[in-house]
């Protein structure tokens, strides 16, 4: 059986307010071609699949274009668990009619699928975490552990007869619930886990907002499902194998770069070639970066606009850095973001001493709006247009006699 992982989609995602959905758009026309040029039988998805609970209408049909795509009308099944950015509600709204189309959807720990026809393919046995299914003549067991918060787990340990698993790590609960499910997995099956979370050693980037990475909702490499012949992960944007392991378990990662300290990474998805009873071997398919973050450092204002013009054409964000001895002005900023749109920030990096903070004299002779000049330049390194201190002049002198009124 040949199956393709991917995640941490986070479809709806903005880079420094500016939407990603164009280059998402690309992402899934991409990830339907290496599925159908690979022969893939199945496709799994582990989390994350919008980048917020509430995600824009965009982001939603794509996920659907997506899931119509790679299913191919039931013939390739598509499997998807929830994340921490997804809700689960609103991920499995669509199931009564995703079955038909080999896709199978599933929001929480606890989460259950019909046994039955899933597409053009049967699911032989399932329950509570475990899938079992028939998929062109092979037989695979998957364990299912959606996005497993602490809520989320105690309701999995709530029928305890005492406290005792209440009273258990985060990564113990979770050891505790791979063990049993283990139990599903046979010799003439594959066995296969997916889940969204953070194991512990995993390298993080910017952009995910963690899971109390390195905090309590970690978990140990041992605590994953040792009989596996391979393990599906998200959460971590940088495709990785997780260490401290013999366990062939990865994390795909997210198909584009979603903030700069990414940059170094190259994005794939794994394909996974695997029978029972024999290793799992693991491909890494590298995906193409469209439109790249890119970091511009440049030596004063002229040598900016020189390498704006020169780029003005290519597909890419760019942060722009300038080494300079003064604030920049208004028009300035204004002809460079003319030049290049896709300039994400200007960051001015000043050659000068810093002034001192508490010369109180200095500060005493200083009106505040004169202040809030200061303040506005020291925190923006630009000058506040003559627009935006008229407002401020006009506020400040309302606020004052309404004071006075009052006094009076």
């Amino acid at each position: 059986m040949r199956i393709l992982h991917t995640s941490d989609w986070h479809l709806g995602k903005h880079l420094e307010n500016r939407s990603r959905l164009e280059e998402q758009e690309k992402f899934i026309e991409e990830l339907i071609n290496i599925a159908d040029e690979k022969n893939v039988d199945l496709v799994i998805i582990a989390g994350d699949v919008y980048d917020t609970s509430n995600p824009p209408a965009k982001a939603e049909k794509l996920f659907y274009k997506a899931l119509k795509g790679l299913s191919k009308n039931g013939e390739r099944i598509v499997l998807t668990i929830a994340g921490n950015h997804d809700s689960p509600e609103r991920l499995i709204a669509s199931t009564p009619l995703a079955y038909e189309h080999g896709i199978i959807l599933l929001g929480t720990p606890k989460s259950t699928v019909e046994v039955g026809k899933v597409g053009k393919h049967k699911i032989i046995d399932a329950g509570e975490g475990y899938i079992e299914m028939d998929v062109k003549g092979e037989k695979i067991v998957v364990l299912t552990l959606p996005y497993p918060s602490e809520q989320r787990l105690n309701e999995v340990f709530s029928d305890a007869v005492d406290q005792e698993g209440l009273q258990k790590s985060y990564s113990e609960k979770i050891g505790q619930i791979f063990k049993e499910l283990s139990q599903k997995f046979r010799d003439d099956t594959i066995n296969v886990a997916v889940s969204h979370l953070f194991v512990l050693g995993g390298e993080t980037s910017d952009s995910e907002r963690p899971i109390q990475i390195g905090g309590g909702l970690a978990v140990d490499a041992d605590k994953l499902p040792q009989k596996a012949h391979y393990i599906a992960l998200g959460h971590l944007h940088k495709p990785q194998r997780v260490k401290n392991t013999s366990l062939k378990a990865y994390y795909s990662g997210s198909p584009i770069h979603y903030s700069r300290s990414e940059i170094g990474y190259s994005k794939c998805v794994f394909v996974v070639d695997v029978k029972a009873g024999e290793e799992a071997q693991v491909e890494e398919v590298f995906l193409s970066n469209r439109k790249p973050i890119e970091v511009w450092c440049c030596n004063g204002i002229e040598e900016a606009l020189e390498k704006c013009m020169e780029n003005r054409n290519r597909e890419v964000w760019a942060y722009l850095e300038i080494k300079t001895d003064r604030i920049f002005t208004q028009s300035e900023i204004k002809e460079i973001k003319s030049i290049k749109p896709d300039i994400l920030s200007i960051i001015p990096k000043i050659e000068t001493t810093e002034r001192e903070e508490n010369d109180l004299e200095n500060f005493k002779e200083k009106n505040i709006v004169e202040l809030f000049r200061e303040y506005y330049i020291h925190e923006n390194q630009v000058e506040p247009t003559e627009e935006f201190m008229a407002l401020f002049s006009e506020i400040v002198r309302e606020e004052g006699e309404e004071v006075e009124t009052e006094i009076s």
